[in-house]
């Protein structure tokens, strides 16, 4: 039998009275430490309740699975997790795997980590978009900035999970907020999608259901001159807030900044990018028509600009009307004809005019 208990996020006080008694039941208790950290404190303490020692694992052990498995088969064991057991991805495989090795299993939930943040902050859960994760690789903020443009863009919320493991001495590592911002930061260098800035208002939760929770909001300028402690931190990316959201964040949590509304300003790509090229390609056709007439080229060279200029008004109408991928390709075709002529002809209408 193989049990998933969740500690909740109050440490191991946080068990409830089920809980207990199953575990004082069991032949072998693993904690696994790598969705959060477990004090030692913690881990005396369920010694303490148990009446016997439990035995803290890594990320390996658990994703391995095959010890805890085989002994599932004919003893009672448990896994004990921060927050609650299905939350994290890893215990679902473990579950899944057992089920199709016939061992039985169970399940005891307990408070999640995630959902007391969104109910902290006073955000409406119903209003998140795609939940991510940030690590300390560059890849990984690329990816967390694409999922907060995403939400961006259909005025959801944003969480952003921040980086928790052990490092080469045994001490665990938790990734600050202050690093988050400066990555995003240095993506927005590169993608320059308007998604971060430093008025881009934020929210960073830190050791949520802890006796030293702290709940900072605020605009990124003046998160970044905080101090957030020990993890885990979680930080959130509000998109388009109602007045209650607006409201709890200054009461419930330690306002810096007036909320605004982060999806205000986004735009698809697509529109960016006509709006990027819609005036150069009307620019390039101008510079065109000067040109052929300036040197007395052939005229005829006039109806193929005039389909150019077609495309550009064809452009403007679909992103105004929202077809913002049509309005790409008109500006496409657009450019087409134009490069056709400079092709065939010699004439470059993309080099600055004097």
């Amino acid at each position: 039998m193989l049990w998933l208990v969740g500690i909740g996020i109050s440490g191991y006080r946080g068990l409830s009275l089920a809980a207990l008694d199953i575990l004082k039941q069991c032949d072998t208790v693993y904690v696994e430490q790598f969705t959060s950290a477990l004090s030692n404190g913690d881990l005396r303490g369920l010694d303490s309740l148990l009446g016997f020692e439990v035995k803290p694992v890594r990320r390996w052990f658990v994703e391995d699975g095959r010890q805890i498995l085989e002994e599932s088969k004919t003893k009672q064991v448990a896994i004990v997790t921060y927050g609650d057991p299905l939350i994290a991805t890893t215990h679902s495989e473990l579950r899944a795997r057992a089920a199709k090795n016939a061992i039985k299993t169970s399940v005891l939930h307990s408070a999640s980590g995630i959902t007391s943040t969104i109910g902290e902050t006073g955000l409406h859960a119903y209003k998140f978009g795609r939940m991510v994760t940030m690590m300390s690789e560059r890849p990984s903020a690329i990816s967390v900035y694409n999922a907060i443009f995403e939400n961006l863009l259909a005025g959801n919320h944003t969480i952003i999970l921040t980086e928790f493991r052990y490092d080469d001495n045994e001490n665990p590592f938790f990734l600050d907020p202050v690093t988050v911002f400066k990555m995003l930061a240095e993506v927005e260098a590169d993608q320059k999608y308007h998604v971060i800035s430093e008025y881009t208002f934020a929210i960073v939760a830190s050791r949520i259901g802890m006796e030293s929770q702290q709940i900072l909001s605020g605009k990124i300028s003046s998160l970044v001159q905080s101090e957030f402690g020990e993890g885990p931190h979680t930080v959130i990316v509000p998109g388009a807030l109602h007045f209650t959201e607006s409201d709890a964040i200054v009461l419930l949590t330690e306002n810096l900044d007036l909320p605004t509304n982060n999806s205000q300003n986004i735009k698809k790509i697509s529109s960016q990018m006509v709006e990027r090229y819609g005036p150069r390609a009307k620019q390039a056709v101008e510079q065109m028509r000067r040109i052929i007439t300036e040197y007395n080229e052939d005229k005829s060279m006039f109806d193929i600009l005039d389909n150019a200029e077609c495309y550009i008004a064809d452009a403007e109408r679909f992103l105004n009307q929202g077809k913002f991928d049509l309005a790409v390709l008109s500006i496409g075709y657009a450019e087409g004809l134009v490069d056709a002529l400079r092709f065939q002809k010699g004439i470059n209408p993309w080099a600055p005019s004097n």
